[in-house]
C-alpha cells in the first residue's frame, strides 16, 4: 500500500494549513471506514442469519459479531428467493460504489476490493440460472449435509436446539432442491439419468432405516457423544441429554429419513427426458460462457480456457519427461515402483505420528502460527455408510474465531496406508488446509480484519495451496525413506510424485476439453488409451466424474500452477533476499484472494 508523505514547511501559516488539511483528511478517512464497516456488518449478518449451518461453521459466538436474535434456518431454494438475492447483490454493489476505497485504511481497502470483485462474480452467476448442480453425485448436499450435521459442534445448549431445528427443516430443504431440479428440467439443463440414479442410490443408503432402528447410525451416535460432553461440562443434566437424544431420534426417523426417500422418488420422476449419460457444459446453449465464469469463480485465476490449456500442456510435458527419465535410470524402476505401491511400505507411523513428522519437517520453511497457539487435531474415519460417496479425505474448517479444535476425515475405502496417507495428511493437515486455515484465522483476529472477508471463498488459493504443499510432502517422505535406509522406496516415491502431478495435469486438460471443447467420451477414451488406460469402464468413470464436477480438477491444479508462477515472480523480485519462508509468509499473511490481487500485492514489496 502507498502512503502519502507530507513535505516539511518552514512557514507557520503553511504548517497550520497543512495540519488542518491533514485533520480533515483523517476525519474523512475515519468516516469512510465507519461507513464501510457498517455496510460490511450488514452484509455479514445478513449472510449469517440466512443460513444457520453456515454461520455455525463460520463463527462460534454469534453475539460477539452483533448477532443476538435469529431463527435457525437452512437456505431453501425458491425462484422468488433467487431474484431477491440478485437484487440484494445489486444493492450491495451500489452501496459499495458510494464509498471511496482510497479513503479507507489499508486493511479495509483490501477487504473492500476483494468484496467488490466477489459480489460482482456472484451477480454474474445469476446470468446462468440452473447451471449449478447442488445434487451432484460426487459433492451434492445429499452426501454433504449428514457430515456437516455430524460435526456440528455443541458448545452451548442453544447449539443443540439450533441443530434440532435444522434437522426439522430437512424435508423443506430437500423439497426446495426438488423444485430447483424440476426447473432445471424445464430449462433443458437437468443432469443425466445415470447421475440421477447415483443420487437416488445415495438417498437410500446414507440414511439407512435399519441403522436408525438399531440406534447405530452415525447421526445418532455422534449426537449422543456431543450431548454427553455438555453433561460432563455441567451444561446439561443426564435427563435433559436423554430428552434431546429422543428428539433427535424422532426427527431422524420421521423427518429426515422420509425427506431422503421423497428426494429419491422425485428424482426418479424426473428421469427420461434429459441425457442418458453425463456430458460437458459445452453441450448446453451457454455452457462455454458459464464454464469460463465458473473457472474464474472457482479457481481465482483470470485466465481464459485457451490460456489454461497453454499452461497445462507444457507442464504435462515437463512431468512426463521427468517421469520417463526416472524410469530409464534403472532397469528395475517399474518393478521397484510397483512393489512400493503394492506393499504400502512406510516407516511405521500412525496418522498422528505422521502429522507430527510433517510439522517437524515443514518448520524451517513455514512461519509459526501468528498467536503462538498450536491447534489440536483429531483424525477420524468416514462412516461406512458414507465411504462410497465421500472424498478420499477432507478437513472440516472450524469457526475462524475458535480454530483450536480441528478434524481431518480419512476415507479408508479410497485412501491407502503408507505414502498416500502421509501425503493426504500433508494436504489436509500440515502444511495444508489445517495449517493454512488456522494461520489465517489467527492472523485476521490479531489484525482486526472485518469478518465479512470470511464469506469470500477462493478455491484456487486454498486447494492450490494444499496441492502445492502436498508436492513438498512427497519430498519429506522421500527424505524420511532415505533416513530409514530405504533407498528403493525413496526412488519409487520420486516416481510417484511425478506420476501424481502428471495425472492431475491430464485430468485438468480433460476438464477443459470436456466442458469447453465439448470432447466426447470416445475422444477422451482415445486420449487415455495413449497413456495405457484402455479399459472402457475406467474411461467411463473418469469421463463421468469430470463431466459431473466441472472445474473441480482446475481448482487444485490451476491453483497450484498459479502459486508456482507467483513464487517465480517473488524470486525475480526479491533476488538474493528470496526464501521459501518469506514467500510462504507473504502468501499466508495476505490471506485468501484471487491470483491477480496476490500478484499485484507482491510487486510493491521491498526486496
Amino acid at each position: 500500500m502507498r502512503f502519502l508523505r507530507s513535505p516539511k514547511f518552514f512557514c507557520l501559516f503553511t504548517i497550520f494549513t497543512a495540519l488542518l488539511a491533514g485533520a480533515l483528511v483523517l476525519l474523512c478517512h475515519t468516516d469512510e471506514d465507519q461507513r464501510f464497516t457498517q455496510l460490511a456488518d450488514r452484509i455479514f449478518r445478513s449472510e449469517m442469519t440466512a443460513n444457520t449451518l453456515s454461520m455455525h461453521y463460520t463463527i462460534s459466538d454469534p453475539a460477539r459479531f452483533g448477532i443476538q436474535d435469529y431463527t435457525p434456518s437452512l437456505p431453501c431454494y425458491s425462484a422468488q428467493g433467487s431474484e431477491l438475492a440478485a437484487r440484494s447483490l445489486e444493492q450491495d454493489l451500489q452501496d459499495l460504489d458510494r464509498i471511496s476505497p482510497e479513503s479507507l485504511s489499508p486493511d479495509n481497502r483490501s477487504t473492500y476490493e476483494l468484496l467488490y470483485s466477489y459480489l460482482e462474480q456472484a451477480l454474474e452467476a445469476n446470468s446462468f440460472p440452473y447451471y449449478e448442480e447442488p445434487l451432484s453425485p460426487a459433492s451434492g448436499m445429499q452426501s454433504q449435509l449428514p457430515i456437516l450435521l455430524a460435526e456440528y459442534t455443541f458448545r452451548t445448549v442453544s447449539d443443540v436446539e439450533d441443530y434440532l431445528a435444522l434437522l426439522d427443516q430437512t424435508d423443506e430443504y430437500f423439497a426446495s432442491l426438488v423444485l430447483y431440479e424440476q426447473e432445471k428440467k424445464a430449462a433443458g439443463l437437468l443432469q443425466a439419468d445415470t447421475s440421477l440414479a447415483q443420487v437416488m442410490e445415495q438417498c437410500t443408503t446414507i440414511l439407512s432405516k435399519k441403522e436408525l432402528e438399531n440406534g447405530t447410525h452415525f447421526l445418532q451416535t455422534t449426537f449422543e457423544e456431543r450431548t454427553n460432553t455438555l453433561v460432563q461440562q455441567g451444561l446439561l443434566t443426564t435427563a435433559q441429554a436423554c430428552s434431546y437424544s429422543s428428539e433427535n431420534d424422532r426427527l431422524l426417523t420421521t423427518v429426515m429419513q422420509p425427506a431422503y426417500e421423497n428426494l429419491a422418488d422425485e428424482l426418479f420422476l424426473l428421469m427420461g427426458d434429459g441425457t442418458s449419460r453425463p456430458q460437458g457444459l459445452a453441450a448446453y446453449p451457454e455452457g462455454q460462457a458459464y464454464y469460463a465464469h465458473l473457472v474464474q469463480s472457482v479457481t481465482g485465476s483470470s485466465k481464459a480456457p485457451e490460456e489454461i490449456k497453454d499452461l497445462l500442456y507444457p507442464m504435462f510435458e515437463t512431468e512426463y519427461q521427468a517421469l520417463q527419465e526416472l524410469l530409464r535410470s534403472r532397469q528395475d524402476a517399474i518393478h521397484v515402483w510397483q512393489m512400493s505401491l503394492d506393499s504400502g511400505s512406510f516407516p511405521g507411523l500412525t496418522p498422528e505420528e505422521m502429522l507430527t513428522d510433517l510439522q517437524s519437517r515443514m518448520a524451517p520453511s513455514f512461519p509459526a502460527f501468528p498467536d503462538g497457539t498450536v491447534p489440536s487435531v483429531v483424525v477420524k474415519q468416514v462412516s461406512s455408510s458414507l465411504a462410497e460417496y465421500c472424498a478420499p479425505a477432507f478437513y472440516l474448517t472450524p469457526p475462524f474465531d475458535d480454530a483450536d479444535s480441528n478434524v481431518i476425515y480419512i476415507n479408508p475405502a479410497s485412501t491407502a496406508e503408507g505414502l498416500e496417507l502421509y501425503t493426504t495428511l500433508g494436504h489436509e493437515g500440515y502444511p495444508g488446509h489445517l495449517y493454512q486455515t488456522v494461520y489465517d484465522s489467527q492472523n485476521r483476529l490479531l489484525q482486526g480484519t472485518h469478518p465479512v472477508r470470511q464469506l469470500l471463498w477462493y478455491g484456487g488459493y486454498q486447494e492450490g495451496w494444499a496441492l502445492y504443499v502436498e508436492s513438498l510432502c512427497y519430498d519429506y517422505a522421500i527424505a524420511l525413506a532415505n533416513e530409514q535406509g530405504m533407498p528403493d522406496t525413496a526412488f519409487a516415491w520420486e516416481i510417484e510424485k511425478h506420476n501424481r502431478s502428471m495425472q492431475l495435469c491430464l485430468y485438468s486438460l480433460l476438464d477443459v476439453s470436456i466442458h469447453y471443447d465439448n470432447a466426447s467420451y470416445e475422444k477422451v477414451h482415445q486420449v487415455l488409451e495413449t497413456f495405457g488406460i484402455t479399459d472402457p469402464e475406467t474411461t467411463r468413470i473418469i469421463y463421468d466424474y469430470v463431466a459431473q464436477e466441472p472445474a473441480s480438477y482446475l481448482k487444485y491444479y490451476l491453483g497450484y500452477l498459479e502459486i508456482l508462477a507467483l513464487r517465480e515472480k517473488a524470486m525475480d523480485l526479491w533476488q538474493a533476499d528470496y526464501s521459501d519462508l518469506r514467500f510462504h509468509q507473504f502468501f499466508l499473511d495476505f490471506g485468501p484472494a484471487d491470483f491477480d490481487t496476490l500478484t499485484d500485492a507482491l510487486a510493491p514489496l521491498d526486496p
